[in-house]
């Protein structure tokens, strides 16, 4: 009895120190807008993410509805594997049909598991190909510390990334697909078959500024967020692993972006990011279907920009069956992880852009990051880029009454022509403008050829757009 009782203890204590170095804490603070890191603490720890896992899955998902792979109204068959896994979840069905819109606010508002399972399922085929898709896109992404073993994030024998690589993609997820970021700020959302309420409203409601990313939990986890807040001209990201419960971590991160707010500077620039390909089945090639009705009928195709694709790396491993762990969370008093936050679902549909491009694919070599592409739908070369001590040109393209306004455009138009902005700067600066001040938006560091050159395509599509030289 006595030696019985003695192993007992030892497996006790092994599971507290498992426990304890499970849900390790962790922390960044990044300026958004330039990518400075402000504060970190064992921020390239590789730790279980629980359901910040799902800011990949939507990230995929919003990749293969701009590229045409699928579209938001399209209506998916629920499969027993999607429909068997654990809360939290919405509660579908084998068999059941449901819109890619609504599974996409399932998984970014309530954070539901077996809504993200059906996403990542209805873009690849299976689960498997997805995961992969997952983990070679946070490759070309510089998230080096992460792997993914499933489109959830429910605790997995490898499934691992790091508060850092988080911060990325949350960045990512921001300046990539801006028309899409309302959705993590949603409290509530209609999922096709419920309304379900954002998982990340407290913090959503209680700080200045906040308007989403995302939470997450798992026992191995602990409490998890990656959240981001605007003041004024300044953006702030900042992460959390490994919170001991939901309020303690939603004050850790309060704390971290009032750290980020004092930290950062009140004037900076956007820094341009470089795409980000979508990787094909094979991992050298994708096939882009721009059929009409497929795409957000608001996005003009950017198909040769956004879909040429770089290698795998790393032979990737196919996501096998382990335990899945669901807690309920005492402080919410609802089942399943904790997740949340939000901003997407392109509801507007403007007029109709004429759609060009029936099917294209891309191979490897990437095309020379030396060209200005005048429209992607005819790939047709405008020029060359010059010497870069010739690049001190800007091309205006809006004035606006608020910084918002202005750096919404900023990104709208890199959405739409970002091949022509490789190495160009987002700039927003508070002008005055025939004896009003209005928020400039426009890029800098370009050549004379192409700010006019850019400047005649945007004209062509009824756009305002400026070249404006140097200062004399």
């Amino acid at each position: 009895m006595l030696i019985f009782r003695v192993a007992i203890a030892a497996l006790l204590v092994a599971l507290c120190v498992s426990g304890a170095s499970a849900s390790q804490y962790a922390a960044m603070v990044m300026d958004a807008r330039t990518g400075e890191v402000l504060h970190s603490r064992n921020a390239d720890t590789r730790l279980h993410p629980a359901s910040l896992t799902k800011m990949m899955t939507l990230y995929v998902a919003f990749q293969a509805v701009e590229g045409g792979e699928i579209g938001l109204d399209t209506r998916v068959k629920v499969s027993r594997n999607a429909a068997g896994e654990p809360p939290s979840k919405l509660g579908l069905r084998a068999g059941q049909r449901i819109s890619v819109r609504h599974l996409i606010r399932a998984t970014a508002v309530r954070s539901a598991n077996d809504a993200a399972t059906a996403l990542g399922e209805a873009i690849s085929g299976s689960e498997a190909a997805f995961i992969r898709r997952m983990t070679a896109t946070a490759r070309l992404m510089g998230m080096t510390k992460t792997n993914f073993k499933n489109a959830h994030g429910l605790t997995q024998s490898g499934h691992l990334s790091s508060a850092r690589d988080m911060t990325i993609l949350g960045r990512r997820l921001l300046y990539d697909f801006p028309e899409y970021y309302n959705l993590f700020s949603r409290p509530t959302a209609d999922a096709g078959v419920a309304r379900v309420r954002n998982t990340n409203r407290r913090l959503l409601s209680s700080y200045r500024g906040a308007d989403g990313i995302k939470t997450g939990y798992t026992r191995a986890s602990g409490f998890s967020l990656v959240a981001s807040a605007r003041r004024d001209n300044v953006r702030i990201i900042a992460t959390v692993f490994g919170g001991k419960t939901a309020a303690r971590r939603d004050r850790r991160v309060a704390e971290l972006l009032e750290m980020g707010f004092q930290r950062a500077p009140r004037s900076a620039s956007v820094a341009a990011l470089p795409p980000i390909f979508a990787v094909g089945p094979d991992g050298n090639r994708i096939l882009a279907r721009n059929t009409p009705g497929l795409r957000p009928r608001h996005r003009p195709a950017s198909i040769l920009d956004r879909y040429v694709v770089g290698a795998l790396g790393d032979e990737l491993d196919d996501a096998s069956d382990a335990t899945k762990l669901a807690a309920a969370s005492g402080e919410t008093g609802e089942a399943g992880l904790v997740m949340a936050e939000g901003d997407t679902d392109a509801d507007v549909t403007p007029p109709e852009l004429p759609t060009v491009l029936t099917t294209v694919v891309i191979e490897r070599p990437r095309p020379a990051p030396n060209r200005i592409v005048e429209d992607y739908r005819s790939a047709r070369v405008v020029s060359q880029r010059q010497d870069p001590s010739n690049r001190n040109w800007r091309a205006v393209v809006g004035h606006h009454a608020n910084w918002h306004a202005a750096e919404k455009r900023l990104m709208t138009t890199v959405l739409r022509w970002s091949g022509s902005f490789v190495r160009a700067r987002r700039t927003v600066e508070l002008v005055n403008e025939k004896g009003r001040q209005r928020y400039q938006a426009r890029f800098d560091g370009l050549s004379e050829s192409e700010a006019k050159d850019f400047c005649t395509l945007l004209r062509a599509q009824n756009e305002f757009c400026e070249p404006i030289g140097p200062p004399v």
